[in-house]
């Protein structure tokens, strides 16, 4: 009777995912991160909070990342970016991603989940030229977040849930790639982005010639990150280049790809991630007044993340098992999966980042949208957790859900 949901279940939370989603500590680290942030930077030591990370080092003509902040946006989240990147590829190849029966309700799914929030989004705020730029900004979900909140509470989710959740949150990430690489793409050389081109040739071609140790493509990835940097297309976007040149043939047995994302995803959820937490989301609200915190940018992307994740996400997944397109997930129903779509609307990490990307050195538009994702992603997380957690539980799958959860790689 067991065994429909233990397969299911163990891929659901496997313990090779690029943020540990079957664990609530990720999720929870980031929470307690961000309430870091906030409480330094409306402190005595606010001053000092921001000038460790935007003193100037020397000027932008010499090298770009002058700063720490840029350092860790675009160098240190590469590391972020390239976990993410071996997720999607593993994931194609071989996971819940790679036959088209598994990929169209996720696919649909993300592409209303990013669509809808981004429409809000434009209808509230589009009418200033200087807030269009943020449209996308509700359009991510943040996969750590969103899991820790599935971590916490624990068997009460069904499987088949956890699994449309990630799988999501995978695809979504695909499209936050591409957004940025589209559309938050500074002026573009055109020498450097040859040589970017040539050298990610030749961590392909060290793919197809079965180069087996890793160091090589590190050293060949580092080259990448300077030349997609020095292109003009943002530096994190060579992360995920790189990523999809790491094989993933096992040779001796195990997989160059999954050793990588084995070693490296801690190092993305509890080191990378919580970093870029904390520079980025500290912002002064001690003086804000209310009209300043639902001014219409912060609320358009509040908007967005709760109501606009939720409505597109649910809908289309309504009209995708109604019509035949895809299949209701397994031991599931209706309010349980509505409180998973809420939980999409928890935009932390990607929000964040794509609000640097949108506004730039405008640091009034940067902390109004910082307001706005810690609303939405506040509002997301507390809603969706009193869904589910009033849902019926699933007895028939805690002893399983706790094997796999406590389960080595």
């Amino acid at each position: 009777m067991l065994e429909p949901i233990r397969s299911p279940l163990r891929r659901a939370i496997a313990p090779v995912r690029a943020l540990f989603v079957s664990d609530a500590s990720a999720g929870v680290l980031l929470i307690l991160v961000a309430a870091a942030a906030l409480v330094v930077a409306n402190s005595p030591l606010a001053e000092d909070y921001h000038d460790l990370f935007h003193t100037y080092w020397w000027p932008k003509e010499v090298f770009y990342l002058n700063n720490l902040h840029k350092w860790i946006n675009d160098g240190l989240m590469v590391l972020f970016f390239f976990v993410v990147g071996l997720e999607v590829k593993r994931e194609l190849i071989a996971g819940q991603l790679s036959s088209a029966d598994k990929r169209t309700l996720p696919i649909i799914a993300a592409i209303a989940g990013m669509a809808i929030p981004a429409l809000i989004y434009v209808a509230i705020a589009g009418g200033d030229p200087q807030l269009i730029r943020g449209w996308a900004i509700p359009a991510a979900t943040d996969i750590a977040f969103a899991m820790g909140v599935l971590g916490i509470l624990g068997s009460r989710v069904p499987a088949s849930l956890r699994l449309l959740l990630l799988t999501i949150a995978i695809v979504d990430d695909i499209g936050a790639v591409l957004v940025i690489a589209v559309f938050y793409t500074s002026e573009l050389s055109v020498m450097w982005l040859a040589i970017a081109t040539a050298i990610f040739a030749v961590m392909v071609g060290m793919n197809r010639f079965g180069v087996k140790h890793f160091w090589p493509f590190v050293l060949v990835a580092v080259a990448l990150w300077l030349a997609v940097l020095f292109s003009g297309v943002h530096a994190t976007i060579a992360g995920v280049l790189a990523a999809l040149a790491i094989p993933m043939r096992k040779g001796d047995g195990h997989s160059m790809l999954e050793r990588a994302e084995h070693s490296l995803a801690p190092w993305s959820a509890y080191f990378v991630v919580p970093i870029f937490g904390f520079a980025n989301a500290g912002v002064h609200v001690l003086e804000m007044s209310m009209d300043e915190v639902f001014a219409a940018l912060p609320f358009a992307i509040a908007a967005g993340l709760f109501l606009g994740k939720q409505v597109g996400i649910f809908t289309i997944i309504l009209i995708a098992v109604k019509l035949g397109i895809a299949k209701k997930p397994e031991n599931a129903n209706w309010t349980e999966i509505w409180g998973v779509t809420i939980l999409t609307g928890i935009g932390f990490t990607m929000s964040l980042f794509v609000s640097g990307l949108a506004f730039g050195d405008n640091q009034l538009l940067i902390d109004e949208a910082k307001i706005g994702i810690l609303l939405g992603s506040i509002l997301s997380a507390i809603v969706g957790y009193v869904v589910l957690r009033i849902t019926t539980t699933h007895p028939e799958e805690a002893q399983i859900y706790e094997e796999a959860r406590e389960a080595k790689p």
